[in-house]
This record gives structure tokens, C-alpha cells and sequence, in this order.
């Protein structure tokens, strides 16, 4: 029996053989990350945990959640192959919390704060961030806590010098207190965190021009452009610089350069005059892009067209076509011609009703806090709007939850027309975006959004509405 024989005779051998190690391997036991707690306080509360899609749109992406029984103790699974970084958001805070795989989080709680009423109704409301600690205080979270907790210290006790004086001598000293007190880790995530948290102050203390981040930029690995002390920096560096480019007196090149949608210009202005490298340029670009977009001051079907190119779109680095589908996606939501998201709600009679029944009408979506006056007063002039447009128009009211039996109180003795749906858990508010109330939009009879910003019923919705179907109705009676 030659060779080649042999080799075919044991090939069926070899295949069961590996095909058995490769279900020993599939069934091997998985080491769950635990977290778990107590703390009376919180019994019956839930919090969620989220984290960010990318470091430009930051969409929430919700992974778990801690319920406590009545004695206030809670405890979860969940299985990671990496160290995620996460956030929760429950009364007055913000929480970041960093998860090893295959660890046991013990979870210590801060006194429970809720929020004030009148913190509740403000949009512009920020929570209160913070490292979570654990009971051990021994992991990484802890170490981060406390090395953020020195840093304000030091940066609050030489404030003069640092942040009036500018003082680079001031700087390099706290720089050296720092490392005396936290030495190297073999931690790496540590050790980028506190790299980046010294640059964040650095740059504050002297003034410094992105260009001259551009080595701390270039060196920062992509796995850890999720982390909040990278977030902090690349927000201190980038945020809003393509406006003040744009804002330059005889700057007409980069003003040519965006409404040509010239992506190629972009790329060498980062390269060039930002000093960036590798993946890490088209990050930026796509920040810039991204508050650009925003502010209006270029078209947006410019900004579309440069997210759009092959720069982006096709790139080597997965992260960046990933980041920048992501952004495409973001910019496109709720915009005149893309499909609204369909909202499935319980109304205050408890019945579940959905928002894309067909019947021909267009649908007005008001999204309103009958805690507050100024939606109360919105809500009753729908009174006029459904006289007015009744044949043409579903009007869909989309309420804040509050006191269930004071909200229909209100709704019945104002006699408020349309559907009244109860935004339970505020899901849809957040799907939405919605910021403060009241906040509207139009939808035609396909569930795809008719206007940019539809006003709310005491601002113009009844001319702008009208002078729309106006239009609508002769462009019809035109074709037939």
C-alpha cells in the first residue's frame, strides 16, 4: 500500500477525531462575568446597562438589566470575551462601570437620589457621572475611581497655576505626583486611561492645537476608543472643528471643499494639517461630519455624499465602515422621505394600539407631558386642528407617564381628540429623541415622515399643515 493510500484510509479517522475535539471544545463549560449587590434602597428599582455603539453617533445599545427583589439584592450573568466598558443612567446619575470576563463584580450602589420635578421636566439636565465601586475595591473600576479622584484634587489645589498661568512647570509637577502615586499597572486599560486623562489636562493647562494631540491620537490602539477618558479627549479635540474651519476668513478652499462634497480634500486636511495616521483620521473625519451636519452650515446631502464615498464605505478597517453605516443610519432618522419608527403602546383604557393602520390619512404625533401647562395648553388647541382636518389627518398623542388617573381626568373634561397612548417606560420618547415636550412630527399614510419639524398646535402646525395638503390636494386634482 503506497502513501497516498494510507493518507486516504485514515482520512475518515482524522475527520471523526477532530470532529470529536471540536465538540469537546464546544461544550466545554463558559465562565460567566456575575455581577451582584445589595443595597435596601434600591428594592424593586431596575436598572438598565447600556453601552455605546461607536464613539461618533454614541446610540445606546442596552445589554442587561439588575432588578432588586424587596430586600434591595440583585445579581445577573452575562457572558463577555472582552473588557466592555458600560453606562447606566438612574436618578440623578450616571454610572460607568468597566466588566472583565469571567469576573465577579460586587457592586456597591451610591444613596439613591431621584430626581427633582423640576430636574425631571428639564431637557437640558445632565446626571452626575461616576465610577462604580465594588465591596472588594480591588478591581479596575476602583482603581479608575480612585485615580480620577486624585487628579480633580491635584488639578483643583494648583488651579491658579495650572489653568490661569498656563504654567507648563505646574504641570509637569502634577504629572510626576501622579505617577509617583500610581506606578505602571499591569493593567493595560489603566494605564491608557490614566495616559489620557494627563492629555486631556495637558491640553486644557497649554492651550494645545489638535495637531499637536496628533502623536497621542495615532499611538491609541482602536480597541480603546470606546473608553470614557478617550471620549473626553477626542471630544475636547474634535468636537465642532470643522464649523470653526469653516469660520475662517479666507478660508474659501474648505467652503468649496464641502459643498463639492469633496471627500478627498477632507482626507488630506486630516493628514496634512492634523497630523493623523492610519484609522484613526477617518475617525475624525466622522465626528467632524457628524456636528457639521448639525449645525447646517453645510448641505446635508453633502455630508451624506462624503459618509457615503468609498473612503468611508469601503475602508480596510471594518471599524470605520461599521462607525460610518452607523452614522448614515443616525443622519438619515427622521428625515422628510425615510420611515418613521412604528410605535406599539397601551392607550388609558389599557388597549395596545399601534401607529401603522393604513387608512389614507396622514398622522400627527405629538409627544407631550400632561404634567406640564404648556402641553396642556398644546393639547387642547388639537380641539381646533381636528375640526379643521378631521378627513385628512389621525391626530396620535403620545404621552408621558405620570399619575394615570390625572392624565385622563385632563383628557376627558378637555374633551383632547385622537389616540392617547402612554408611553409606559419612556422607550419611545427615547426612540424618538425626543428632548422636550411637546415634540411633533407628520407621517403620510405609508408611516414615512412628510417634514423636518413639524410645529406643535399653538406654533403653526394649522398653516403648515394646511398650505402642505393644499398643495397636495391640487397636485391630485391636477393628475386626474
Amino acid at each position: 500500500m503506497n502513501l497516498n493510500q494510507k493518507q486516504k484510509n485514515n482520512c475518515p479517522a482524522m475527520q471523526l477525531l477532530f470532529g470529536l475535539i471540536l465538540t469537546v471544545i464546544l461544550n466545554l463549560p463558559v465562565s460567566a462575568t456575575i455581577i451582584r449587590g445589595q443595597n435596601k434602597e434600591y428594592s424593586g428599582k431596575e436598572l438598565r446597562f447600556y453601552k455605546y455603539s461607536d464613539p461618533v453617533t454614541r446610540e445606546k445599545i442596552n445589554l442587561f438589566s439588575l432588578k432588586a427583589d424587596h430586600e434591595g439584592r440583585f445579581k445577573t450573568e452575562i457572558n463577555i470575551s472582552t473588557t466592555t466598558c458600560l453606562y447606566c443612567d438612574f436618578g440623578i446619575y450616571r454610572g460607568i462601570l468597566i466588566l472583565e470576563p469571567e469576573k465577579t463584580t460586587d457592586l456597591l450602589l451610591p444613596p439613591l437620589r431621584e430626581k427633582s420635578f423640576t430636574e425631571s421636566k428639564n431637557p437640558y439636565f445632565e446626571p452626575v457621572e461616576f465610577w462604580f465601586l465594588t465591596s472588594n475595591r480591588d478591581q479596575l473600576n476602583d482603581q479608575i475611581s480612585e485615580y480620577d479622584t486624585e487628579l480633580n484634587k491635584m488639578t483643583d489645589k494648583n488651579f491658579t497655576n495650572l489653568y490661569l498661568n498656563q504654567s507648563k512647570d505646574a504641570f509637569d509637577s502634577l504629572k510626576i505626583n501622579m505617577d509617583k502615586i500610581f506606578h505602571s499597572e499591569s493593567s493595560e486599560i489603566f494605564n491608557v486611561h490614566k495616559q489620557l486623562k494627563l492629555k486631556a489636562v495637558e491640553m486644557d493647562v497649554l492651550r494645545q492645537s489638535p495637531w499637536e494631540l496628533s502623536e497621542t491620537f495615532n499611538s491609541v490602539n482602536k480597541i480603546y476608543w470606546d473608553q470614557p477618558s478617550f471620549l473626553e479627549l477626542f471630544d475636547k479635540t474634535f468636537a465642532n472643528k470643522l464649523s470653526l474651519e469653516l469660520g475662517v476668513v479666507n478660508n474659501e478652499d474648505i467652503k468649496l471643499a464641502a459643498f463639492n462634497a469633496n471627500t478627498g480634500f477632507f482626507i488630506n486636511l486630516a493628514e496634512n494639517k492634523y497630523k493623523l495616521k492610519g484609522p484613526i483620521k477617518y475617525l475624525a473625519l466622522l465626528k467632524m461630519f457628524h456636528d457639521v451636519f448639525y449645525s447646517g452650515e453645510i448641505p446635508e446631502k453633502a455630508i451624506i455624499k462624503m459618509i457615503s464615498s468609498g473612503y468611508f464605505s469601503d475602508n480596510k478597517e471594518n471599524r470605520i465602515r461599521t462607525i460610518s453605516a452607523n452614522l448614515l443610519k443616525k443622519l438619515k432618522f427622521l428625515n422628510p422621505g425615510y420611515a418613521a419608527p412604528v410605535i406599539c403602546l397601551k392607550n388609558t383604557d389599557g388597549e395596545r394600539v399601534c401607529t401603522d393602520t393604513e387608512n389614507g390619512k396622514y398622522k400627527y404625533l405629538v409627544f407631550a407631558d400632561t404634567e406640564m401647562v404648556i402641553c396642556r395648553e398644546q393639547l387642547k388647541y388639537l380641539q381646533k386642528i381636528e375640526e379643521t382636518f378631521s378627513k385628512h389627518l389621525d391626530i396620535i398623542v403620545i404621552i408621558k407617564k405620570s399619575d394615570l388617573i390625572e392624565m385622563k381626568i385632563f383628557l376627558d373634561r378637555q374633551q383632547i381628540p385622537g389616540i392617547h397612548l402612554v408611553d409606559e417606560n419612556g422607550i419611545f420618547s427615547e426612540t424618538y429623541r425626543i428632548k422636550s415636550f411637546p415634540q411633533c412630527f407628520l407621517l403620510n399614510e405609508k408611516h414615512h415622515i412628510v417634514f423636518k419639524q413639524a410645529k406643535a398646535p399653538l406654533d403653526g402646525f394649522e398653516q403648515q399643515f394646511g398650505n402642505f395638503l393644499q398643495k397636495k390636494l391640487f397636485e391630485a386634482k391636477k393628475i386626474n
